[in-house]
């Protein structure tokens, strides 16, 4: 739970040599692990603004993409934004986790 900085590098790795399509996907991806790495960090400008950033990239996408519950990956993360934008400090437990997909439908 929390590895935001090796999510953020493996992302990299993998947005490298990814196809133009998921490209944005991982983009957004990784600014999100940014984001929380930076929060991990007490930066909450960083934090904000990569959130925003990310969730930006990520709104284009379905509920489920690649086999992740984007949505709720979405839904965690635009929650720590409005709860950074009034001040509010924000729990580990409320730092969004993936969930996959369920592979069997």
């Amino acid at each position: 739970m929390g590895e935001y900085f090796r999510a953020h590098e493996i992302w990299e790795e993998v947005w490298l040599i990814a196809a133009e399509n998921d490209k944005v996907f991982l983009q957004g991806m990784i600014q999100l692990a940014a984001a929380f790495h930076h929060h991990t960090r007490g930066n909450v400008n960083g934090t904000r603004s990569l959130l925003e950033a990310g969730l930006k990239k990520l709104r284009k996408f379905p509920a489920e993409y690649r086999g992740m519950k984007l949505n709720a990956v979405r839904d965690t993360a635009g929650g720590v934004l409005e709860t950074l934008a009034k001040g509010d400090h924000i729990a580990p437990d409320d730092l969004p986790r993936i969930e996959l997909a369920d592979q069997n439908r």
